[in-house]
């Protein structure tokens, strides 16, 4: 996942944004044929929705440290990140970072201890980094990158944002599983995940039961190898445009139309997002409620009832609908998890220190 470059390329003339994701992508972003049609994506809820309080997703009263997130190696269980977040995370906004080049982003990633040496050794402590788009020159640009370099920035770049929607997640199952079945928050949520026809009805305790099969984490292996595969290593104009990584279509009218719309599908665009998180938040919260991907959830849950590790590898096996592909699609994503080993992304936990936002050079 982490591998770093022999030779640094300084790009003075170029912003953050231009050195995000990776380039000479086999995938055709317009292609046509391998986007899976959703009738109701939602985009993140507005900040009020979000149980993203400071409360313990963790099932007894001990503290829980950032450390305490690390799966023991080789262990057989569901990663310890997967069931438990931290009790000493942030709570403050970010603190903007100004990056003017990909030299100055290794400098970064290296004082956070976010490089390839620390990871080869076992650390799999994420910091908590946000960027806001990618950026149209980056289209341009991407040629001049080697494609090692740019693939090891597109993972450090979108981990962070994959293990924060996760946690988020962990937050909403925390107050599932113990808030009144009468409770407003509760409701909320029942709603978002499409269990209730509203945000007012109070729940029983099988809709709580089924509420917590769909609020669930995604693998992060799985969430970078589609959106590597789905958004071509972020050069698809509807990533640059609309922050789509994950190739999530609209039918609500607002979407980015596609060069070659298929008419017989009806009017539907991709998606678009305000930011990249909202991108990953709505990803999950499509695979999370869409009934193309009950697969994925029922055998998601059976492993965490099992205690058994919850892979990409394993999960990616569900993803026939995703794409028209079907088999192929699943056969590329394992295959993209494999060759850039990010199994090991699973085992991946945030770090507790303060949070970053990424600001590029000014133009």
């Amino acid at each position: 996942m982490l591998k770093k470059p022999q030779t640094l390329i300084a790009l003075a003339a170029l912003s953050l944004t231009l050195i995000l994701y990776a380039a000479n992508s086999q995938f055709n972003p317009e292609s046509g044929g391998n986007r899976v049609v959703y009738n109701e994506q939602q985009q993140s809820d507005s900040e009020q929705d979000k149980t993203t309080t400071k409360q313990s997703s963790n099932s007894n009263n001990e503290k829980v440290a950032a450390k305490d997130l690390a799966t023991p190696t080789g262990s057989d269980a569901t990663q310890n990140s997967f069931t438990k977040v931290s009790d000493e995370r942030p709570t403050k906004a970010a603190k903007d970072i100004r990056v003017n080049s990909l030299d100055e982003l290794m400098t970064l990633f290296d004082s956070l201890n976010y490089n390839t040496k620390s990871w080869q050794e076992g650390n799999r402590e994420v910091p908590r980094l946000t960027f806001e788009s990618v950026s149209e020159r980056w289209q341009k640009a991407s040629n001049q990158i080697p494609v090692q370099q740019k693939k090891m920035v597109f993972f450090r770049l979108l981990a962070p944002l994959i293990l924060v929607a996760n946690e988020n997640i962990l937050l909403e199952r925390k107050l599932i599983a113990e808030a009144p079945l009468n409770d407003a928050i509760l409701q909320k949520i029942a709603f978002k995940y499409k269990i209730t026809k509203d945000d007012n009805t109070t729940l029983t305790e099988q809709q709580r039961q089924a509420l917590l099969e769909e609020v669930d984490i995604m693998p992060p292996s799985l969430v970078l190898a589609q959106a590597a595969e789905e958004s071509g290593w972020a050069t698809s104009r509807f990533t640059v445009e609309g922050n789509a990584f994950f190739g999530q279509w609209d039918f609500s009218g607002k979407g980015m139309i596609p060069k070659q719309q298929r008419k017989e599908l009806g009017n539907y665009g991709l998606a678009r997002f305000d930011t990249p998180l909202a991108s990953v938040e709505g990803y999950m919260l499509n695979l999370n409620t869409n009934n193309a991907y009950k697969k994925l959830r029922e055998l998601r849950a059976k492993l965490r009832a099992e205690n058994k590790p919850i892979t990409g590898m394993e999960l990616a096996g569900t993803l026939d609908k995703y794409s028209e592909r079907g088999q192929a699609y699943i056969d590329g994503i394992r295959q993209m998890i494999s060759y850039n080993k990010l199994d090991q992304v699973d085992e991946a936990y945030l770090s507790d220190a303060a949070p970053l936002h990424l600001i590029p050079r000014p133009d």
